[in-house]
């Protein structure tokens, strides 16, 4: 069976095409009850829309878009993204969300008609809003996934699993995951994983949050911590592991002693903080690459030669550091 048409999508649907095109290319001048039809029947039947630019031709530009551009975190994949974008003659705009859906949202729609495609960083865009830009523009996903999207990240899954057993190892049989913000996708995937291994190992697993994955909202997330009996608390990133650490103290807790802490992303500030952090880590430069790579093939259709011979969707290790903060 050949790909899905404009006109199987109307027909799916119940709509006429040109409400299809709209939905796509003018979604404001639909309803939303309609639009929100047109896109699930779209993903459904694996529709991609196949606009393309001006006959002027590329820009050669791609924008990164970052939820958060003042984590450290971001700054490994931003220096991969850019280098496999100066690789291959590219142009990176760098895009700040600041962490909500909205302005992503508005960066998207206004660079959209000057950029060729677009790296999204944990995206805090519903999956509708992502199928719409992906039916005009490139779009490859970092840290998340999405049905029929191209995505690079580490592997998350793994890592949590590293993670568990480690502190299985430790003896801790009751732990508690401080969540990070409602829109995060990953936050949702580490929960599911951390939660998997802990049934597997017979191990209690509290959940509280959602917590502003920053270093200053790591005393309200301590404090909800300790509301628990865990001796071993999992932060959302190293940022809120940062605060966690800095908040135990003030509160007279030894740390592992009295209590175990372990963040994500081993940022440059998890080897300086006391005590160190356990922290899972990995190559992010690579995951920035690869987003890329994988957002070049996409955009030169499969037809170069020498195209990047990546997956649609790039898992990259991950790796547990285990430091100071884990006992």
């Amino acid at each position: 069976m050949g790909r899905p048409t404009i006109y199987d999508v109307a027909e799916a649907a119940g709509v006429a095409p040109s409400t299809v095109s709209r939905a796509f290319s003018d979604p404001l001048r639909l309803s939303e009850h309609t639009r929100h039809r047109v896109l699930d029947t779209a993903a459904a039947l694996g529709y991609r829309s196949r606009r393309r630019r001006a006959p002027a031709g590329r820009s050669r530009t791609i924008a990164m878009v970052v939820s958060d551009i003042t984590n450290p975190h971001y700054f490994e994949l931003v220096r991969g993204a850019e280098l496999g974008a100066k690789a291959a003659g590219y142009t990176l705009v760098l895009v700040n969300a600041e962490e909500t859906p909205r302005v992503e949202y508005d960066q998207i729609q206004q660079l959209s008609r000057s950029v060729d495609g677009f790296v999204l960083a944990a995206s805090r865009l519903p999956d509708e809003n992502l199928v719409q830009i992906a039916a005009v523009r490139g779009v490859v996903l970092l840290n998340r996934e999405l049905a029929g999207a191209p995505s690079a990240s580490l592997d998350h899954a793994d890592g949590c699993r590293q993670i568990v057993e480690h502190l299985a190892s430790l003896g801790h049989r009751e732990l508690v995951y401080l969540s990070g913000p409602p829109t995060s996708w990953m936050a949702s995937h580490r929960w599911t994983e951390l939660r998997r291994t802990a049934d597997q190992l017979g191990l209690t697993l509290h959940r509280a949050g959602p917590f502003v994955p920053r270093a200053s909202h790591g005393a309200a997330a301590a404090d909800a911590a300790l509301t628990t009996s865990a001796s071993a608390i999992v932060a959302h990133n190293d940022l809120l592991a940062i605060g966690v650490l800095q908040r135990l103290v003030q509160r007279g807790l030894r740390v592992p002693a009295d209590v175990s802490v372990v963040g994500f992303d081993d940022i440059f500030a998890a080897e300086l903080c006391h005590p160190t952090l356990t922290t899972l880590g990995g190559s992010h430069v690579d995951v920035g690459r690869a987003g890329v790579q994988i957002l070049l093939d996409e955009l030169d259709g499969g037809t170069d030669h020498d195209k990047s011979r990546l997956p649609r969707r790039a898992v990259i290790p991950s790796e547990l550091r285990i430091r100071a903060s884990t006992g």
